[in-house]
């Protein structure tokens, strides 16, 4: 029996402004920071609104330079619906790379890898879907902010 190939349909582009890192320091596993989330946007045909003053990347820094992206905060839609989203995933590249994204250098995105998976959830009838729905990530760092583009896996 031939299982259906999994497709992703674009949903949203996440620009999610960022506070100053809060270092943590040297934790169990690697270098541990927060970064809190106070705004942005969210543009797209299925999902629009803003990002809420709310939420942070708690972030664990691996030697080599592995990123552990781990967040958690919500979303306004222009309609009135509260979307949390939870957005696990990896940054990881050249090491002059990562040092150029951790400047606040503008460096394409290409040129490093940074995914997620996400889960979004709500209680608002008109967007059940996501409730049910699992989506992936492709994102890129800034100097002050993330912009994610989410996709539904279908």
């Amino acid at each position: 029996m031939d299982l259906p190939t999994p497709k992703l349909d674009e949903v949203c582009t996440l620009h999610v402004e960022l506070d100053v890192i809060r270092e943590m320091g040297a934790g169990r596993a690697g270098h541990r920071r927060i970064i809190p989330i106070v705004g942005g946007t969210v543009t797209g045909a299925r999902l629009a609104g803003r990002i809420l003053n709310l939420g942070a990347d708690w972030q664990t820094i691996f030697v080599g330079g592995l990123a552990e992206l781990d967040t958690r905060y919500a979303v306004e839609t222009d309609d009135g619906a509260i979307i949390e989203i939870i957005n696990y995933g990896f940054r990881h590249g050249p090491e002059e790379v990562l040092a150029a994204v951790a400047r606040g250098e503008e460096v394409d995105p290409t040129a490093y890898y940074m995914r997620t998976h996400a889960r979004l959830e709500t209680g608002d009838e008109r967007y059940d879907w996501v409730n049910r729905t699992l989506f992936v990530g492709v994102g890129a760092r800034f100097q002050q902010a993330v912009q994610v583009t989410l996709y539904a896996l279908t």
